[in-house]
């Protein structure tokens, strides 16, 4: 059976191996929906970053808890991390965002 005149292909071109296997970590560390709603809220947050202190209180979870999601995030390069006296400041990585975002988006958009 013939995909022609079904529409437009809904990717630019196929993803490589390598490709495949670095979405897959950033897209394995956003299917939690704690780390899909921290990075929500750190990017939503004003100035772009948030402390540690702004995130705790938006959870019913423990520190160690949100200490851990934020960690699978940093470990996967969608957040950065800053100390600054006794807390710590999150941001996120616009680039490794907009990498994710890029996939999802339909060409020529």
């Amino acid at each position: 059976m013939s995909n022609q005149g079904c529409g437009a292909p809904l990717v630019g071109a196929p993803l490589t191996e390598r490709e495949a296997g670095e979405l897959a970590v950033l897209f394995k560390a956003v299917a939690d929906p704690v780390r899909l709603r921290l990075l929500s809220l750190i990017a939503s947050h004003e100035g772009g970053e948030a402390c540690v202190c702004d995130l705790t209180a938006a959870f019913d979870l423990t520190g160690p808890t949100i200490s851990h999601h934020l960690k699978v995030l940093r470990q996967a390069g969608l957040i950065d991390a800053e100390r600054r006296g006794t807390w710590v400041y999150h941001r996120v990585d616009a680039a490794v965002l907009g990498r994710l975002s890029a996939v999802l988006r339909p060409p020529g958009r």
